[in-house]
């Protein structure tokens, strides 16, 4: 799927996509609560309440750029907590290759946030040694997201991520830590949303007159546009990620401004009362 803003173009490329088997990430959103909300359906929700979520990268496009924002899950790795995650063996690159983004022709990896599913194709497995998936590229992850995953202990399936997929891109030498409002380039900046993790990011993008947000996790589900309070069960610090929610989606909403999720597919965010809800774009 494509989108332009301006000069820049966006590209989805998708790596799994599933229906249902998403209470583990949002408990409060159950099949009856779904069907209270009838502007999900088809897109983002199937007529039985069942949430449509998809994990993805997206490579942006600028005059000067080619940018891939977060890497999905990756092959081959090991010690995740959800099963299927584990030992996968997909044709990911070989779709990006195909849709004109061969690895060698990437010059920006930009993570929104450290998670399993968001950095996996940082890396992959070659001749038993993870290495940077993308030879050419600067991988930019959040200075704050970094230094609290790389001092993180607790979690096994969390420290094996950072593991794989984090750490031997910066013994590489490709890593270059960030602040949350960094800008990339002329199109491209950065704004903090933190509350899904420390030092979660969103990427806006500005050209020729019109707006794009990359949402990252600020919301795993337009569900959660509807019931702001929904937090994911992995969020970091749940009050702070509803407020970033209504913070981000106020200040788009009832504006042109093209909005794609980090599980979710592109639409305007609509005020609706108190809340929002989300207008699929196809």
């Amino acid at each position: 799927m494509h989108w332009t803003v301006g000069n820049v173009k966006i590209t989805r490329i998708v790596e799994m996509e599933t229906v249902g088997s998403t209470r583990f990430i949002l408990p409060a959103a159950t099949n009856d609560e779904i069907r209270k909300l009838p502007w999900l359906m088809p897109h983002f929700a199937t007529e039985e309440g069942r949430l449509k979520m998809s994990i993805h990268s997206l490579v942006v496009e600028t005059p000067t750029r080619r940018i891939v924002v977060d890497t999905g899950l990756g092959n081959d790795k090991q010690g995740r907590s959800v099963p299927v995650w584990n030992n996968r063996s997909t044709p990911f690159l070989e779709t990006m290759t195909a849709a004109g983004f061969p690895p060698d022709s990437i010059d920006t990896v930009l993570c929104t946030h450290l998670h399993v599913d968001h950095v996996g194709w940082n890396t992959m497995l070659v001749g038993g040694k993870w290495v940077p998936t993308f030879p050419k590229a600067r991988y930019l992850f959040g200075k704050t997201e970094y230094e609290y995953w790389r001092d993180y202990t607790a979690e096994p399936d969390k420290v094996a991520v950072f593991d794989d997929s984090v750490k031997p891109v910066v013994d590489a030498g490709q890593a270059e830590l960030i602040p949350s409002d960094h800008r990339l380039c002329e199109e491209i900046s950065l704004i903090p949303t933190p509350g899904h993790s420390p030092g979660h990011m969103s990427v806006l993008i500005e050209s020729g007159g019109e707006q794009g947000l990359l949402t990252g996790d600020v919301a795993h589900h337009p569900c959660q546009m509807a019931h702001l309070d929904w937090s994911s069960l992995v969020d970091s610090d749940p009050a702070q990620s509803a407020a970033t929610r209504r913070k981000v989606f106020s200040r788009f909403a009832d504006t042109p401004t093209l909005v794609i999720g980090g599980h979710y597919s592109a639409g305007h965010i609509k005020r609706d009362g108190d809340a929002f809800r989300f207008v699929a774009l196809g």
